[in-house]
C-alpha cells in the first residue's frame, strides 16, 4: 500500500480539513496570486496526506475572479493584430495567461465536484492539473510583466468556463469536452505559435510554450484514461460516447488542422474525432 495511502487512510479525519473544503477556498480566491497558491496548496496538501477524504462542501456554480480582465463575449473581443508589433505581442501573451487562469479552476472545480463518485486517483490527477495550470499561469503572467503590462489589462474571453457551467451534472461529458475538446485544441494550435515566436527572436517565450504544451498532453492524457473508465463502467464504446457527449454539449466544431501525434501520445485516436471533424 503506497505511504501516502496509509496516511489518508488512517490518520482522523476530523483532525484535517476536508479535501473539498481546500477545493472550494481555492475556487473561491479571486485573485490570481493567491488563486495560485491555493490551488498548488491544495493539491500538495492532498499529495502529502493532510486533507481528509470527505466531499462535505458543495462547489460553486462559478468560481471567484477578480474585477480585470473585463470579459467579453466572444464575437466581441477585440482582434488581436497579427505581426510582431509590440501590442499583438501582448495581446497573445494576455490571452494565454487568461486561458490558463481559468484552467486552473477547471482543474479544482472536476476534483472537487467530481471526485466523491470517481475516487481518489480521480482527485490526485485533478489535482496535479491544476498546480500545473497555476504554473503555466506565474509564467505567463510574469511574461506579461516583462513586457510592461499585466494580466487583467485587456479584454478577455468571457465563454471559457461555459463548457465546465453546462457539464455540472455530468462527469463524463465534462471529460468529453473539457480536457478531451478544449484542451485537445491547445495541442493542435500551439506548436504553430510557438514557431511563431521563436521566429520571432524570443526564445524564452518559446521555452514556456514548449513546457506548457508537454504538460497539456499529459492533461489530455488524464482527461483521456477516466473518461475511458466512464465508458467502460457504462458498457458502452467510448468513441461513439464521446461522439454523442460531444454532439450533445459543445457547441463548437471539433475542425482541422488536429495535431495527431501529440493527441495519440495523450490516448485520443483519430477514431474519436475525425467522423465528426467539420
Amino acid at each position: 500500500m503506497p505511504r501516502t495511502y496509509w496516511r489518508q487512510s488512517k490518520r482522523s479525519d476530523r483532525s484535517m480539513p476536508s479535501v473539498a473544503s481546500a477545493i472550494r477556498a481555492a475556487l473561491l480566491t479571486s485573485d490570481p496570486r493567491a488563486k495560485c497558491f491555493a490551488a498548488r496548496a491544495a493539491a500538495r496538501d492532498w499529495r502529502k496526506g493532510a486533507l481528509a477524504w470527505q466531499f462535505d462542501a458543495a462547489m460553486p456554480d462559478q468560481p471567484a475572479w477578480p474585477p480585470a480582465p473585463e470579459l467579453l463575449p466572444p464575437g466581441q473581443m477585440p482582434k488581436r493584430r497579427k505581426g510582431g508589433s509590440e501590442s499583438g505581442r501582448i495581446a497573445l501573451w494576455h490571452a494565454l495567461a487568461h486561458i490558463e487562469f481559468v484552467a486552473i479552476d477547471l482543474a479544482l472545480d472536476m476534483a472537487g465536484r467530481f471526485g466523491a463518485g470517481m475516487g481518489r486517483e480521480f482527485v490526485s490527477d485533478f489535482l496535479s492539473v491544476a498546480a500545473d495550470e497555476a504554473m503555466h499561469f506565474a509564467l505567463l503572467a510574469r511574461k506579461l510583466e516583462s513586457l510592461g503590462s499585466h494580466y487583467g489589462a485587456l479584454p478577455a474571453h468571457a465563454g471559457l468556463w461555459e463548457a465546465a457551467h453546462h457539464t455540472r451534472h455530468d462527469v463524463a461529458a465534462r471529460l468529453a469536452v473539457v480536457p478531451m475538446v478544449l484542451e485537445a485544441r491547445g495541442l493542435d494550435v500551439t506548436p504553430a505559435t510557438l514557431e511563431r515566436v521563436r521566429a520571432g527572436g524570443d526564445e524564452g517565450g518559446a521555452k514556456i510554450l514548449a513546457r506548457i504544451l508537454d504538460d497539456e498532453i499529459r492533461h489530455v492524457g488524464v482527461g483521456t484514461k477516466h473518461f475511458l473508465r466512464c465508458a467502460e463502467m457504462s458498457r458502452q464504446p467510448p468513441e461513439s460516447l464521446w461522439q454523442s457527449l460531444v454532439k450533445q454539449h459543445f457547441h463548437g466544431s471539433i475542425k482541422p488542422p488536429f495535431n495527431d501525434s501529440a493527441r495519440l501520445a495523450a490516448g485520443l485516436s483519430r477514431e474519436f474525432y475525425t467522423a465528426i471533424a467539420s
